[in-house]
């Protein structure tokens, strides 16, 4: 919209949106963490279609390795952002994405993004290793950290990530929750209904659902 003469906000876009007949959730796929002010967060929470779902990208935990990546935004701001979220809507799914092995990111610097990444509980993490691209200023960078290590410390995040998002997960039990039906699928010789919380935790339902 920044061809626009009024350039609209995200904010006011979602609320126009929320008013539109037959929409009855709206998933925000991707936030910029500065973006998460207590005005953003507080809003949404008050608007019943939209799910309590947030995808904030990080890519890393540390402040040395984001600003090497030209992130514009601090693990401060990251963790405020989450904070504010969490105030407004109680237990939101919060996800994100991580990117092992960096150039230059020290076993200090990983240390320092496991430690934030345990402190902030997720509901998922994608965890990517560092695919060195031609072309960009980081395939030019020095000290370019070899493969074996960054699928090592990908493997110690994703073993984190299996724990968090099964704790999430199991916070919804014995809850009754909405559900999303999308499709059928026969697991076990039986028929499910698969389909999704508002939170995006996927849901199997045996027999047929209306």
């Amino acid at each position: 919209g920044e061809d626009l003469e009024k350039r609209p906000m995200l904010l006011e876009l979602i609320q126009k949106i929320h008013q539109i007949h037959g929409i009855d959730r709206i998933r925000i796929g991707s936030l910029e963490p500065r973006i998460v002010t207590r005005e953003f967060a507080q809003t949404l929470s008050g608007l019943p279609k939209v799910c309590p779902h947030f995808h904030l990208s990080l890519q890393s935990g540390c402040n040395t390795t984001l600003a090497r990546m030209n992130r514009r935004y601090s693990v401060e701001e990251y963790a405020e952002g989450v904070r504010l979220l969490r105030e407004a809507f109680g237990n939101p799914a919060i996800t994100t994405d991580v990117i092992t092995g960096f150039p230059g990111e020290t076993e200090e610097e990983f240390t320092v993004t496991r430690t934030f990444l345990e402190e902030t509980e997720f509901f998922e993490m994608h965890i990517f290793p560092y695919s060195r691209r031609k072309g960009t200023k980081a395939a030019d960078m020095k000290d370019q950290i070899p493969e074996q290590i960054k699928k090592a410390r990908s493997a110690v995040l994703l073993d984190m990530e299996k724990v968090q998002s099964l704790k999430f997960r199991r916070s919804f039990l014995e809850k009754q929750v909405s559900v999303l039906f999308e499709e059928g699928k026969e697991i076990g010789g039986c028929l499910y209904q698969i389909g999704h919380t508002p939170h995006y935790v996927k849901v199997a339902v045996l027999g047929e659902t209306d």
